[in-house]
């Protein structure tokens, strides 16, 4: 019996967007049947909702759609395998952001995709936005840009702002992580990790990772290498990546390639560029080792060479393979639990133990085996639980 043929994923969902005209639209709570209706809506009976805010701005939490909705806001600057593609092409991204923010967690979320790619430009812009929005998903916004957009509207907003990039991708790469070591019958602390892509995602991922396991060793590869001390490297990078060697997050007595870096290695974990991660190099790692191919859509390593190799377990960030890391396992229901939590009075605020909390409870979901090391997106009791966290916090 023949297998079916692969499905044309670009070809079909190029025919359903341009059959719906996008995935998103507007939907009114409100039924305007009668006059009455008409007047609770819109004129009269709306003055006295505006004047409730008037007197106190902060009644717009509770009186309109700030409530329940978050600005899901791109540059399009750093599109996930397709790069800086600009505001208009990364339109779709963020409405398929937005429609699993409704469909898992019943959050409403809006694309916001910007004609500019000034960081104090976008600072003000989305500044300037937080009367409508209960929160700010900063989305795939080129680092180091990224960096100082977000921690500046964290400081200047009060509202709750997250660059799901950055966090989004460290949570659920740590979780994966965790289950993938009960597999292997590993130790997180005993661990010697390679990174390879120090951008957003990647200085994310080595803050959690090291954050919940001080004890581990991690080295870091850009473009041109290791990061170190070594061959004034610490003269050609950006202050990010400088800091992960000057405070010592990641390892800095090595200079060289991936071929050095993968020496003697438990794990790799690729957010960088497809297929640079070979046979040759993996023979070069520990037994059993764990590969996070990342990069999307192709990962560092194929599907095809994976299976030649002897991974113990291999992941990606497709839908389409087994073990599929992929930040829709946590930004969903951590956007519910942040409005949630703002509803009953606990601000905006999260941190790294917060994030180790999430990670280990998404790790919790399953049994991990060398196919499965964590639930499905589809699973919405994961996004639930992710927003009781948050909301607890």
């Amino acid at each position: 019996m023949k297998k079916p043929a692969p499905k044309n994923y670009s070809k079909l969902s190029l025919d359903k967007h341009l059959k719906l005209g996008g995935k998103l639209t507007v939907a009114s709570k409100f039924k305007l049947t009668n006059k009455d209706d008409l007047s609770i809506a819109y004129t009269p009976g709306v003055a006295a909702v505006c004047m409730e805010i008037a007197k106190n701005k902060k009644q717009a939490s509770k009186l309109t759609l700030k409530k329940n909705t978050v600005a899901v806001v791109s540059d399009g600057s750093a599109v996930l395998g397709l790069g800086n593609i600009g505001g208009y092409a990364a339109i779709p991204v963020m409405e398929g952001k937005s429609v699993l923010m409704k469909h898992f967690a019943n959050v409403d979320a809006f694309p916001i995709c910007l004609n500019t790619q000034d960081t104090e430009e976008i600072i003000n812009i989305i500044k300037n936005l937080e009367p409508v929005f209960g929160g700010i998903n900063l989305e795939d916004i080129s680092a180091p840009r990224c960096f100082e957009i977000e921690e500046r509207l964290k400081e200047e907003l009060n509202i709750p702002v997250m660059h799901d990039d950055q966090w989004g991708a460290a949570v659920v790469t740590l979780a994966g992580l965790i289950n993938s070591l009960k597999v292997v019958n590993k130790k997180m602390d005993d661990l010697k990790i390679v990174v390879s892509g120090v951008g957003a995602a990647g200085i994310a991922t080595i803050k959690l990772i090291k954050s919940y396991a001080p004890n581990c060793s991690i080295y870091a590869l850009d473009s041109k290498g290791i990061i170190s001390i070594t061959r004034d490297r610490l003269n050609d990078i950006s202050s990010e990546k400088r800091s992960l060697v000057v405070e010592r997050i990641v390892e800095g007595d090595l200079d060289g390639d991936l071929s050095v870096a993968l020496n003697d290695v438990d794990v790799f974990i690729g957010l960088s560029k497809p297929n640079i991660l070979t046979i040759e190099h993996i023979k070069l790692m520990k037994t059993n080792p764990i590969i996070f191919g990342l990069a999307n859509p192709t990962p560092e390593i194929s599907f095809e060479n994976s299976k030649k190799a002897k991974i113990a377990i291999f992941a990606t960030g497709r839908s389409d393979y087994p073990n599929q890391i992929n930040n829709s396992l946590f930004f969903p229901g951590f956007w519910r639990g942040m409005l949630d939590r703002q509803m009953i009075g606990k601000g905006s605020k999260y941190d790294m133990k917060t994030l180790h909390k999430v990670a280990v409870a998404i790790a919790k979901m399953v049994n991990p085996k060398k196919d499965r090391i964590l639930p499905s997106t589809l699973d919405k009791k994961v996004h639930s639980l992710v927003a009781k966290i948050i909301t607890s916090i």
